[in-house]
């Protein structure tokens, strides 16, 4: 039985309005404070949350923490607000 030939196709190269300026490789890492501020934001929205969780139902640990049981619902703005501005930081990481 005869062999059936093999169709070689053109490597598809866009036109050059359409590619990339700057390649990837060329772009700048980003600086280090982006990492840093993410993860301190992250570990302080989970300590904030822990906090108010834990002194709101369990702990009673006097005046010292009033604050959190007078923001309330405050206390969940607060904790996942930093989770999200944590992840608005981690998007500009390279």
């Amino acid at each position: 039985m005869p062999k059936s030939s093999v169709r070689k196709k053109k490597i598809y190269t866009p036109p050059p309005e359409l590619r990339p300026q700057v390649a990837a490789a060329a772009r700048k890492p980003s600086p280090t404070w982006v990492p840093v501020t993410a993860l301190a934001l992250i570990i302080f929205a989970i300590v904030w949350l822990v906090a108010y969780y834990l002194t709101n139902t369990w702990l009673d640990l006097g005046d010292s923490f009033m604050f959190l049981y007078k923001l309330q619902w405050g206390n969940l703005l607060i904790g996942f607000g930093a989770m999200i501005a944590a992840l608005v930081v981690l998007s500009k990481w390279r």
